[in-house]
């Protein structure tokens, strides 16, 4: 039996398009919602449906600008625990500010942190995202997180393009996890990309682990800022002989001078991302941005209706 009397999702600013997607997988409308600005430039927010009791899934994104969508998913929230919600989950596709997950150097914050207690003290009782930069971040909330992977719609995706002779290549150590559980699933070779970091902007290729000559490669990564990283691993396989390259991300972040650094890069088929952030503003050539409102929209049905979420992911959760 159902706990909550109604399932209702309503979107922010950062990502309506997806939101609505959601709610078509869901058979059900978009919650009616008033998200605008006082002429000051304060965000103004008001809920225009009775949510009392009401299973509510409010869906905001890290994508630019990053601040103001971010206090807009917390005044979300607080109206809805104020409007006597039953139950708030936060559905953040794009989590921001995950880079800064650690005190790495001193006087630093831990950004990720700060941004789960704001999630928190606003009000929301559950979160869903999609891959974490660092999974750890699930430990920083007081409340359950549900973490989604994305790799089953590239999965799906690749298996039908069938690129013959491929393998998948981890642009740094620290995909490596991820990579090797794409490169299990599409039964091919891992290759790794040895790089040491210059700067927050700049890395440099120190040495390939594996063979990619004559080789289709996928680099398969959770993000894309600048482009800088993954174009570097690009131009390290197409050295070593690689043939055909396919970029794959989750988040197109796609910051600063991450337009021209994808358009310039020589060898690359095609651009895979997930639509967790939108694309549309983005002038990238051969991009092609996949889907995830049925991942993000099954989530949400198994939640409302307390099934398992982690049995979506049994053969393609990274970290078994």
């Amino acid at each position: 039996m159902e706990p909550y009397t109604d399932l209702v999702v309503f979107s922010g600013r950062s990502c309506e398009p997806l939101a609505r997607s959601m709610c078509e997988y869901l058979g059900i409308p978009l919650g009616d919602a008033h998200v605008g600005r006082f002429p000051d430039g304060e965000i103004d927010i008001k809920i225009k449906r009775d949510v009392r009791g009401a299973d509510v899934f409010v869906v905001q994104t890290g994508a630019h600008p990053v601040n103001d969508h971010i206090l807009e998913l917390l005044l979300l929230i607080d109206t809805l625990k104020r409007a006597s919600a039953g139950r708030i989950t936060a559905v953040i596709p794009y989590y921001a500010y995950a880079r800064k997950d650690r005190k790495d150097e001193g006087r630093v914050p831990i950004s990720a942190k700060l941004v789960a207690d704001l999630i928190s003290a606003a009000g929301a009782n559950r979160v869903i995202t999609v891959d974490l930069h660092a999974p750890q971040i699930q430990g920083f909330f007081d409340v359950p997180v549900d973490h989604l992977f994305a790799m089953k719609v590239f999965l799906d995706h690749f298996e039908r393009l069938a690129i013959p002779n491929v393998c998948v290549v981890a642009p740094d150590v620290g995909s490596i996890r991820l990579n090797r559980a794409f490169a299990r699933r599409l039964h091919c070779d891992l290759v790794i990309v040895d790089k040491r970091r210059v700067s927050g902007t700049e890395t440099e290729v120190l040495n390939l682990i594996g063979d990619v000559r004559g080789k289709n490669c996928i680099i398969c990564d959770d993000m894309i800022s600048t482009g800088t990283s993954i174009v570097k691993a690009t131009e390290a396989v197409r050295a070593n002989g690689a043939e055909k390259v396919y970029l794959c991300a989750t988040h197109p972040v796609l910051s600063g001078p991450a337009v021209q650094n994808l358009n310039g890069a020589e060898g690359v088929e095609k651009i895979i991302v997930a639509d967790t952030v939108p694309t549309d503003d983005k002038p990238v050539e051969r991009l092609e941005a996949l889907s995830i409102a049925p991942l993000l929209g099954e989530a949400v049905r198994r939640i409302h209706r307390s099934e398992s979420v982690s049995h979506m992911f049994d053969e393609t959760d990274p970290e078994h």
